[in-house]
């Protein structure tokens, strides 16, 4: 052998170099598969109920809006709070006598499907796809409020 040439054998044995054999990767692949699957509906889940609190806070934000308007005016009536977000329209219906409006935020894209009211009695409702309430609004699967 030449100079700068090196030989896998050493004084007669094999010289074993370091790696991962094809079996190995194929282990890792398949467990970081399973992690995926499990993580992913989970990750799925969280984004839907952080844009359900979006929604919920942007329907208080707008009573509040509501009701320092009819200190100022005696009415509800002419109060625009029609509001489109990414994944929520929010609109409300307010009658003049008696005074009562009604809030609603309807789901778009992702979030099509759920429906979030508030009265100004302060009756909450949710019609979801995951469950319906007349009293309360809907954030976690199964129906919780």
């Amino acid at each position: 052998m030449g100079k700068y040439q090196t030989s896998r054998f050493e004084s007669g044995k094999v010289k074993h170099e370091g790696g991962f054999s094809l079996i190995e990767l194929m282990i890792v692949v398949a467990i970081i598969g399973i992690l995926a699957a499990i993580a992913l509906p989970a990750y799925s889940t969280y984004i839907m109920q952080s844009r359900i609190t979006e929604a919920t806070s942007k329907l208080a934000e707008t009573r509040t809006q509501l009701e320092m308007y009819f200190d100022n005016n005696r009415s509800y009536e002419g109060y625009n709070c029609d509001f489109a977000g990414n994944d929520f329209d929010i609109s409300c219906v307010t009658v003049a006598a008696p005074p009562s409006y009604t809030i609603t935020a309807t789901g778009k894209g992702q979030m099509a499907g759920f429906n979030y009211t508030l009265t100004s009695n302060n009756v909450k409702g949710s019609t979801t796809t995951w469950g319906n309430n007349a009293t309360c609004w809907v954030n976690s699967k199964g129906g919780g409020c």
